[in-house]
């Protein structure tokens, strides 16, 4: 048996100013949330398994490290994330950790399910144990939907994971709907379809794509290799994806949101936009590579936002040709 003191109300508010606690802080969503928070005016704690060790990079880019509160808690630890939530007293809580790559979940499918689902599973338990009106808000993804062909995915569509990531994903967002509505927890998942920036870490292919036509453009001879590039997404641009994440948990009853443009476009359109904005034919500077292709790849991905419009009065200002010229100009920048 755990032995916590009792946490009130007033005790969450003491000080006046909402408390965040975002865990996966480090990434680029929980370091562009800890700006807008902050911004807002929130006192935020940051989450990481080992704080002291962690460089945060991230958030040191976008200036805000010294402003960010930082802690150390194990997802995968029910006490630790107990134990975390007495110190904190959080009034918000993001869960924005665990393995994000799809491609890597394939390689190591049991660290992917156990960062997404126990993770998120104990969260919900600590909230539930210590009985307090904390807010909790769960990354979902899009890869839930599998392929949807031609029709665009809403918060009704069913999910069809195609990966371990997915499936994990697929978990953690049924857990948080089973405690919100057998033990009315305010807690919600976001939906999110791609989203990039340049805090993006290079292993994911839109940084692949805008990295390698910087140097190409900057004289290098080499081939830049990718899989299928008739797979359709829809590509956001993640510091206002982070907003939608804040809007959620402002709503007095909480519910599941899409969070996307509503726009589709191939990696063909996305790999030749990037290109042009060096002034580079991108066919003669890219190979088809198989290696590169997952074992279960999903072809389209579209995404019916109309949900967050309507309800959260959110909706993405800039879609793909936006997020390509914006990612190349900030490397152009550095």
């Amino acid at each position: 048996m755990v032995l916590l003191p009792m946490i009130t109300m007033s005790d969450a508010v003491k000080g006046g100013a909402k408390r965040a606690l975002i865990t996966g802080v480090s990434g680029p969503d929980g370091s562009y949330l800890a700006k807008l928070l902050l911004e807002k005016g929130y006192e935020v704690y940051g989450a990481s398994r080992d704080a002291q060790a962690a460089s945060f990079v991230n958030l040191k880019k976008l200036g805000i490290r010294d402003k960010i509160h930082t802690v150390s808690m194990s997802l995968n630890d029910f006490r630790s994330v107990l134990q975390t939530l007495v110190h904190v007293k959080p009034d918000e809580v993001y869960n924005l950790a665990a393995q994000s790559s799809v491609g890597l979940s394939f390689d190591q499918p049991v660290e992917t399910m156990e960062s997404v689902s126990i993770g998120a599973l104990n969260l919900l338990e600590a909230v539930r144990f210590l009985n307090i009106p904390i807010r909790l808000y769960n990354a979902g993804s899009s890869e839930c939907f599998g392929d949807t062909g031609e029709s665009a995915a809403d918060e009704t569509t069913p999910f069809r994971p195609r990966s371990p990531y997915a499936v994990a994903k697929a978990a953690a967002f049924w857990e948080v709907a089973n405690y919100r509505e057998a033990y009315k927890i305010h807690a919600c998942s976001g939906i999110l379809f791609n989203h990039e920036s340049p805090l993006r870490p290079d292993r994911f292919v839109t940084r692949k794509i805008v990295n390698g036509a910087f140097r190409i453009a900057g004289g290098s001879k080499e081939r830049l290799k990718l899989g299928n590039l008739d797979i359709r997404r829809d590509w956001g641009w993640a510091p206002e994806y982070v907003e939608a994440m804040w809007l959620m948990l402002q709503k007095e009853n909480p519910d599941d949101y899409v969070i996307a443009t509503g726009e589709t476009h191939s990696l063909r359109e996305f790999v030749s936009e990037v290109f042009s904005n060096f002034c580079l034919d991108w066919e003669e500077h890219v190979d088809y590579d198989p290696a590169l292709v997952r074992p279960n790849e999903l072809l389209a991905s579209r995404a019916d936002p109309g949900k967050a419009l309507r309800e959260l009065g959110w909706r993405a200002k800039y879609k793909m040709r936006d997020v390509a010229r914006m990612l190349c100009e900030t490397i152009q920048r550095n």
